[in-house]
Formats: structure tokens, sequence, C-alpha cells
């Protein structure tokens, strides 16, 4: 309960700066790369659960028709030099702006802002082909960023990638810390920005790590006998 407090006051409270980025950003699609401005593809966001996710369009049309190369890795990440990617789309998805439209399906309790990136049916496939049963990454809700979002995804391969986001979804189904998710989206930004410098693989594996429980020890009061100390022999005249 408190992890979708968290997701809907942010992007409430943040409605101010990315309600105008988006609708800026869909001009500039709009001007520079012409119609369809947005971009809608069935993703798997649970357990025998998809929607139609919508982002804005960075590549040129119909480019999931295309075959990404197998070096992309099971995620498909397209290489950012991939002539793919138009002109402002390549500007959009290296400061993550295409997102941004997501966070409907975040207001609609589809997703979350953290938690494992969705998937679509044939990375999917392919993922559960080559790593077995991938559901223990969707103990909780698919989201916008996450733990492989702190290293790149240039520099995670799908291996390490699903290690990090069932750690995430395994720790926030136990308990769910609203710290985390706020340090995960500050970093994303930070990282996104050039403001940090991106994390290794143990770094962000390590953020998902419980925080250990500090252990009360119990000062006695010294005003107070201590039990089974004897009393003080009464004073006699």
């Amino acid at each position: 309960m408190k992890k979708r407090t968290f997701d809907v006051v942010v992007i409430c409270l943040a409605a101010v700066v990315w309600v105008p980025v988006v609708l800026m950003a869909a001009l500039a699609v709009l001007v520079l790369s012409g119609r369809p401005i947005y971009y809608r593809s069935r993703r798997w966001v649970g357990p025998g659960t998809a929607i139609e996710m919508v982002k804005l369009r960075v590549m040129v049309p119909n480019a999931n028709k295309v075959v990404a190369p197998v070096e992309a890795g099971r995620f498909l990440n397209t290489p950012p030099d991939s002539p793919l990617y138009t002109p402002i789309g390549r500007v959009l998805d290296r400061l993550g702006l295409n997102e941004i439209p997501q966070f409907v399906h975040v207001l609609r309790g589809e997703m979350s802002i953290v938690g494992a990136r969705p998937l679509t049916d044939v990375v999917r496939d392919a993922l559960t082909d080559q790593h077995g049963d991938i559901d223990t990454r969707w103990e909780t809700p698919a989201g916008l960023t996450g733990l492989p979002q702190l290293i790149g995804r240039h520099d995670i391969d799908d291996h390490q990638r699903l290690v990090l986001e069932s750690a995430y979804s395994m720790r926030t189904a136990r308990d769910a810390s609203i710290r985390l998710d706020f340090k995960i989206l500050l970093f994303t930004v930070l990282i996104t920005f050039g403001l940090k410098q991106p994390m290794t693989f143990e770094g962000a594996l390590a953020l998902a790590q419980p925080r250990p429980r500090r252990r009360r020890v119990h000062t006695p009061d010294l005003a107070q006998p201590l039990y089974g100390a004897a009393a003080p022999e009464a004073d006699v005249a």
C-alpha cells in the first residue's frame, strides 16, 4: 500500500514538471519526425498480465519489425547509434523522456515507478527459453526504472539484469521501502543527466539488501535496583 501511495504522490506532485515536458516532447516528435507521435506495444507487466503500453515514438515507423542483432541481448536494447532512431528520438531516448507517458499506467495501477521493466512477447519468450522461469521478477508490479538503470542498459547482460530485478522484487514484496524507491528514482535522474556516475553491478545489488536492524541496547536505570540485586538493608536505629 505504501508503495502505491508513493507512486501516486510523486507523480501528482511532479505533474507541474512532467506534463509540460511530455507536451513539448510530443510536439517535437510531430514537427521533426511526423506521425505517429506515440508508440504502442503489448507488454507483460506481471504473471499473466499484459497491457498496451504507450511511449513517445523515438524510432522510424515499424521499427519493431526489424530483427535486432543477437549481441544486443535478449532484452533487445537497440544500440544508441542504430539508424532506427530518428534524430529527435535519439535525444528523447538518451534523456528517458520517451518513457514519461507511462506515468498514465502507474496512475491506473498497472505499473509502478520502480520495478522490473515490462517485456514484449518476443523478449519474454526468449528469456524464458534461455533462463527458465523468470516470473520471480514479478513479485511486484513492472516499473519505469529500477536497479539495472543505475548501471546502464548497455553495460549489463541479461542474467545480471534478471538478478537485479528479482532481488528488488523479492525485497519489496517482503518489506516495501519508500526510502529505497526514492533513492532509485533520484539516482536514475542524476545518472541520466550526468550528475552522478553509473553504479557497478555489485553496488546496485547491495541497494536491494535489507538494512540491518539495529539492536536496541537496554541501558539500566542506575537509580533503580537491578533485577536480582539484593535490597539495601534497613537502617536500624
